[in-house]
């Protein structure tokens, strides 16, 4: 009997949520995997949306190579690009795309022997400041590598720092300055994260970049009719029930003291599977589809739950972390970080695939 903590893949929920980054965005659609598609494991998803999806996105070569030796055919874009200009031998060999954000790239590409022109994203800072061409001299960048002879098309494209914030205009300010930076070159376009998809209809290119919306979380708190379905459910049982008298401290630090007589549960997860350390008694959890709450610290292998109002509760009986009914965003709202981060972090648990 292995410990009864899982992870479920709803693949059809993943569907649904890139038809609706297509529906939204219109136009061509990169579904983005990489950290293993948000911990949802990257071969299966790529898998389940191969048939729909106009091309993938990953961070590093070693993502696009796993994709591409268990037969994912479809256009793999390199994210970051290369972090060693001996990758793009196979870049080249593989038939990848990938982006380009410094002019020491662009020497990289004059000096490689290709079998084939390239495919370059050529990323411009628009105020992430993180990666990226400056808008003053993307022309120049964009002339040098049409002049090498080695480039075969570019796409230009920026990431957006606050698409998530709506009462911002940040986001259009951005949007302005890469238009100016681009005018006149006649280039396809790439702008738009999920956040940016959901919420910034203005700004939609020729490719967006569905990310965090694929796997069911919104990147915006933009309310649609129709909304990216939760694709993970984390699932365990209670392990052991314990019945406590008033004033008794429960979990590391005593960090919760009992202030009535407290039926208790203990669940087979803690913060080495995932699960954030950080959040307080009161986080919600379901017990049986009813929700009740944590108590006190979350432990490596354990947390405890309420049980007083939750009667039937017995050893064995099931226990959700968050999924369909209780949002991962809300658990990460309580751990002070955002639902990408919990899905990416989570470990151990057995992961299941269904349809």
């Amino acid at each position: 009997m292995s410990r009864p903590l899982t992870a479920t893949i709803t693949l059809s929920a993943l569907r649904h949520n890139y038809q609706l980054a297509k529906r939204l965005h219109g136009g061509r659609v990169l579904a983005i995997v990489k950290a293993n598609a948000y911990g949802h494991g990257a071969v299966r998803c790529a898998q389940a949306l191969e048939d729909m999806a106009d091309g993938f996105g990953v961070a590093a070569i070693e993502e696009a190579l796993q994709l591409r030796e268990a037969g994912i055919k479809k256009p793999i874009l390199l994210l970051e690009g290369w972090f060693e200009a001996s990758e793009l031998a196979l870049i080249d060999q593989y038939d990848l795309w990938t982006a380009l954000h410094s002019e020491a790239q662009i020497a990289d590409i004059e000096a490689a022997k290709l079998s084939r022109p390239l495919t370059i994203w050529a990323k411009i800072d628009t105020g992430m400041h993180r990666l990226g061409l400056q808008p003053a001299s993307f022309k120049a960048a964009y002339e040098r590598l049409q002049a090498s002879g080695k480039v075969g098309k570019v796409i230009a494209m920026t990431h957006f720092a606050r698409a998530d914030e709506l009462d911002v205009e940040a986001t259009s300010q951005a949007a302005k300055l890469f238009q100016a930076a681009i005018d006149g070159l006649g280039l396809e376009t790439s702008l738009c994260n999920s956040g940016a998809i959901l919420g910034w209809p203005t700004t939609h290119g020729d490719w967006g970049r569905a990310g965090i919306m694929l796997y069911g979380g919104a990147g915006t708190d933009r309310v649609l009719p129709d909304w990216p379905q939760p694709v993970m459910a984390l699932d365990s049982q209670l392990i052991a029930i314990r019945e406590l008298s008033r004033g008794e401290a429960i979990g590391y630090g005593a960090r919760f003291v009992t202030e009535q007589a407290t039926r208790m549960g203990v669940v087979a997860c803690g913060y080495a599977d995932g699960y954030p350390r950080i959040v307080p008694t009161g986080t919600p959890v379901l017990i049986n589809g009813r929700r009740s709450r944590i108590l006190g610290r979350v432990s490596m292998d354990m947390l405890v739950v309420d049980l007083s109002e939750h009667p039937d509760a017995a050893v064995g009986t099931a226990v959700r972390l968050w999924g369909e009914g209780l949002p991962a965003s809300e658990i990460a709202a309580a751990a002070g970080t955002i639902d990408y981060e919990l899905f990416c972090n989570v470990k151990r648990a057995r992961l299941i695939y269904q349809e």
